[in-house]
């Protein structure tokens, strides 16, 4: 059976599901009593002000320029980026909705920055522990990952989906569906989609969590089939689908907490081209006191093979017949791979990767009442050996502190230091790599403005 036919066939069953979920949630109508409706209003206002010295240029198009740029002074930038939020709740029994409309930008942006509806769904619950949830969802998962909300990012992620689940006695199913078209339907048959709020095409998710009794170990599962539009000229309606199969793992004895993953990744990407992809990680964190805790952690993310790198120039490219550089799909990247942003959420050219591996050990401590600081070391390299290349990236260096000064206002600010090495550079992140800083600032207020009961 052709794919396209079975996706409508997800959607048309999901559809049929959500009133069937709706009937089984209805108290029985000899036991209805005055429904207990509950309104919230929240409100989140955040600002951050950036300082960038260096780092993320693009790469000169001939050797000559590039020879010009390593003369000039390493680039600066200030900047202050804004998000607000009006989270408008409404819960009655069974029935749940929200609407959050939400305006993000930097200040004085031309258009007046970005408005669109951050959340607006509803979510219906049985008395048997099942769920059916429809619209526009952030979505976070394990330790957000592979599907996280990425919340530092101004605009931050949500789905449009359908999510059907169950969770009780410590299991977590969910179902997670998503078709995407454009608002031309008529045009090529209604199948080509293209620059829309999501990459995909369609999405379906199975996600199972289980919490082991009497043991503090969590175990989740999870499987993604995305389907993404061809972009082949002989074939542009075409949908080809990857997959994603891994597992997290989380162990919470007394004082210790212990994570590790597993992802792989298999299929074709939008170019018809197979993947064999996969990556691990695995972190520590040791809290012997309530006020001060160590961290340490290892990612591995596999690279595309016979990745080379001229000294001149382009990045010296190879046939490639297998895509084996990882895709962190649609995580909260900011959390990992160090604060700076270098990796994974600023791509490499022609849509390859070397990989990277991630060294990292930290600590953390709480001086006062309501105060945290937090500092961490990486180690960067590639996981592909390169062509006449060292693997070594670069050390990267973190500082952050935060004051809650009141139950809805935070003040948190961050500092960050890099030393690449010549790898760095020639793989395009930054030509200015000696001595990249890049200093944060941010206030966080999250109240909730309105509440009422009748």
């Amino acid at each position: 059976m052709h794919s396209m036919q079975i996706i409508r066939k997800w959607c048309l069953l999901a559809a049929i599901a959500v009133p069937a979920l709706l009937a089984m949630g209805q108290p029985a109508s000899d036991s209805i009593v005055a429904p207990a409706n509950q309104l919230s209003v929240d409100l989140q206002f955040m600002a951050r002000g950036e300082s960038r010295y260096g780092g993320l240029k693009s790469p000169p198009p001939s050797q000559e320029e590039q020879e010009k740029q390593k003369e000039q002074k390493a680039d600066r930038s200030q900047f202050v980026q804004g998000r607000t939020r009006l989270a408008i709740n409404y819960k009655r029994d069974w029935l749940e909705a929200r609407i959050t409309p939400q305006h993000s930008g930097v200040w004085g942006q031309a258009g007046k920055g970005a408005f669109n509806l951050y959340e607006t769904w509803v979510k219906m619950t049985t008395r048997f522990g099942m769920f059916a949830q429809v619209g526009r969802v952030a979505l976070n998962y394990d330790d957000e990952r592979i599907i996280g909300s990425d919340n530092w990012a101004m605009a931050s992620l949500s789905h449009d989906v359908v999510r059907l689940g169950y969770e009780g006695h410590g299991h977590k199913a969910h179902v997670i569906l998503a078709y995407n078209q454009n608002a031309n339907v008529m045009s090529d048959g209604g199948n080509y989609y293209s620059g829309g709020a999501q990459p995909y095409k369609t999405m379906q998710n199975v996600w199972y969590h289980y919490d082991l009794p009497r043991i503090p170990l969590g175990v989740s599962l999870l499987f993604m089939n995305i389907g993404m539009q061809s972009e082949l000229e002989e074939d542009p309606d075409k949908t080809w689908f990857q997959q994603l199969l891994g597992s997290y793992l989380q162990f919470h004895p007394k004082h210790w907490t212990v994570e590790a993953s597993y992802y792989h990744q298999f299929g074709k990407n939008e170019t018809k081209m197979k993947i064999d992809a996969w990556m691990m990680s695995t972190k520590v964190t040791f809290t012997p006191a309530d006020h001060y805790g160590f961290i340490a952690g290892y990612d591995y993310l596999s690279g595309d093979e016979y990745f080379a790198v001229p000294r001149h120039g382009g990045l010296g490219m190879v046939q490639h017949k297998v895509l084996k550089g990882f895709n962190t799909v649609y995580g909260s990247h900011h959390k990992f791979y160090g604060a700076m942003d270098f990796f994974y959420v600023s791509t490499y050219y022609d849509g390859f990767t070397p990989g990277l591996q991630n060294a990292f050990a930290g600590a953390f401590f709480k001086p006062v009442k309501n105060l945290k600081i937090d500092a961490s070391y990486h180690y960067l390299a590639t996981a592909t050996k390169l062509q006449q290349m060292d693997m070594f990236l670069g050390h990267e260096v973190e500082l952050q502190a935060s004051y809650s000064i009141s139950r809805d206002v935070k003040v948190s600010a961050g500092f960050s230091f890099m030393k690449g090495g010549e790898t760095m550079e020639l793989l395009k992140r930054s030509s200015q790599n000696n001595r990249l800083r890049w200093g944060w600032l941010s206030l966080n207020v999250n109240p909730r403005i309105f509440t009422t009961k009748w």
